[in-house]
């Protein structure tokens, strides 16, 4: 008896269920126009230009993977690539070493600890743009203050951003002095979330600071070190508008970096089809580099 009043019950609820799903999609097809529009599109349609010889207000014409053949012969984009390398790692450990000592001093209580704070992170507040407009006021090398401050010290003058050899250095300044701050908060949220048994256990057997800090700091932070990296090269690995700004990729190709060669072939030489490529290629670089990142953060807490 009770079986069959379950199955009429079943039987009854199909209708209302069915309806539901009918009105169900009504719901779902807003959310999924808006994801194929801003995510999937755009990437199928990349992928359908980096497979065509395409001039931009020109014609098309099929070439299959003969961009990509390009690229991987091309010394140009070959060079790109290792000072994108080479930018992103200054880029990245200067700004972990710095933010996380920086978090360090801020974690402990001195007097007017929230000033401090609030004007370490000033940098972060500003736009890349004009934090690259001030910074190429301060590298002329006859009118900027940096020179001046280097003679004041009696210690010759530099040329900064104009000379090929120092130019990628010079720009990971800027970029440490944007995004240090960042990291810093990263780790201070980490550093209020630690447990205080660990340190009240140290401070019973007589464990120096540094002890503390290698053996229990540290390895306890290191699921929001990662964080930190992740986002640090991510950013920096997609840095354009502040090496594009000072420098415009120069002196001659000397800070070309991936970015700026793509936006070069893309608005500059109109060559729609080979930027296609560049933007693929550079995007499996991001994923292999964050996925290699994901796979150690994880690794971190599960030796922790």
């Amino acid at each position: 008896m009770s079986i069959a009043l379950s199955g009429v019950a079943a039987a009854g609820a199909n209708p209302r269920r069915r309806n539901y799903a009918r009105h169900y999609w009504w719901f779902v097809a807003p959310c999924g126009v808006v994801v194929f529009a801003t995510i999937l599109f755009p990437w199928v349609f990349t992928l359908f230009m980096s497979v065509h010889d395409w001039k931009l207000g020109g014609g098309r014409s099929f070439i299959g993977l003969a961009n990509y053949q390009r690229l991987f012969t091309d010394e140009r984009f070959g060079w790109a690539v290792l000072r994108t390398l080479y930018y992103t790692a200054l880029a990245v450990v200067f700004p972990m070493l710095l933010g996380t000592a920086a978090a360090l001093a801020f974690n402990r209580k001195f007097p007017l600890r929230g000033l401090a704070r609030a004007i370490f992170i000033l940098p972060m507040m500003a736009t890349p743009v004009a934090v690259a407009l001030v910074w190429t006021m301060m590298f002329h090398p006859q009118l900027g203050v940096l020179n001046w401050l280097l003679t004041s010290m009696g210690l010759p003058p530099s040329l900064w951003v104009y000379d090929a050899n120092t130019v990628i250095p010079t720009l990971v300044l800027v970029e440490v002095w944007h995004w240090t701050p960042l990291v810093m908060l990263i780790v201070l949220g980490g550093l209020a979330s630690l447990p205080v048994d660990p340190y009240e256990a140290a401070k019973i057997d007589g464990a120096t600071p540094l002890q503390v800090l290698r053996h229990i700091t540290l390895p306890l932070l290191a699921p929001f070190l990662i964080v930190a990296l992740i986002i640090r090269t991510i950013d920096a690995l997609k840095a354009f508008d502040t090496i594009y700004v000072i420098t415009q990729g120069g002196p001659g190709t000397s800070s070309e970096t991936i970015n700026i060669f793509l936006y070069l072939n893309a608005f500059a030489y109109y060559n729609m089809g080979y930027a296609s490529a560049v933007v693929v290629v550079f995007f499996l670089i991001i994923v292999a580099l964050a996925m290699l990142l994901l796979w150690a953060r994880q690794h971190f807490k599960d030796a922790a």
